[in-house]
């Protein structure tokens, strides 16, 4: 398992848990607005046996794992993986684009997920402009399906580009994904290392006109990093 990066805690990437934050490298999806761009090419940082020597120390401190990227499940090997940090007895929550059903599928069925976290980069007409031209709609429309046919906590969540997204798109989300347990609008920030240089993030006033069109569709729906 190549590791390139690891957060030793947070509060804020595992709902209501203590946690920490794995980054496994490596990306199929070339979003313009993406801050993990160092992420994308595979590097490792971290030893996957320094990891669990980490989590070892950790037990009865952290409640669990968020494993994000990149995209995690490019990894191969991540239900291993993830069986690991389960039989230390730890919570896992898993970020994802949506791009592997087949892998997400046997990890629901597993029950070694507690918690997915799934992007939904924009409208279905904007999937490939929005993801750096690959076009994953397929897939992605499969993953959703997947996660709200679950009995596994999940979110969806986008993260709103002022050049990229405009209100006729949280409609068109809003009606696609009609019921799910969760919706998040994230703000856009630049970190200083986007794909595309050049993006900006929405007005306040815009993103709440956005969380009010996908709320007609979607009751829960909010917005995080105001």
């Amino acid at each position: 398992m190549h590791i390139g990066g690891l957060q030793k805690m947070t509060l804020l990437d595992f709902p209501g848990k203590l946690a920490c934050t794995v980054f496994l490298p490596g990306c199929n999806f070339r979003c313009p607005f993406c801050h993990n761009s160092s992420l994308l090419h595979g590097i490792e940082e971290l030893s996957e046996e320094s990891f669990f020597a980490f989590l070892k120390k950790r037990q009865g401190l952290l409640e669990g794992v968020a494993i994000t990227g990149g995209e995690p499940l490019l990894q191969k090997n991540i239900h291993s993986f993830i069986q690991r940090i389960k039989e230390l007895g730890f919570a896992v929550k898993l970020d994802t684009n949506g791009s592997f059903p087949d892998r997400l599928s046997k990890l629901l069925q597993s029950g070694l997920i507690d918690h997915v976290a799934m992007d939904i980069k924009n409208s279905p007409e904007k999937y490939p402009l929005t993801c750096g031209g690959m076009d994953e709609l397929e897939q992605v429309r499969e993953s959703a399906a997947l996660l709200m046919a679950s009995s596994v906590s999940y979110e969806f969540r986008t993260t709103v580009v002022a050049e990229l997204h405009e209100a006729e798109d949280f409609h068109k989300i809003g009606s696609w994904l009609k019921g799910a347990q969760a919706y998040y609008l994230q703000c856009f920030e630049d970190s200083g290392s986007i794909l595309c240089p050049g993006l900006h993030p929405p007005t306040v006033s815009q993103l709440e006109h956005y969380r009010s069109i996908a709320g007609l569709y979607i009751q829960n729906t909010h917005l995080r990093g105001i």
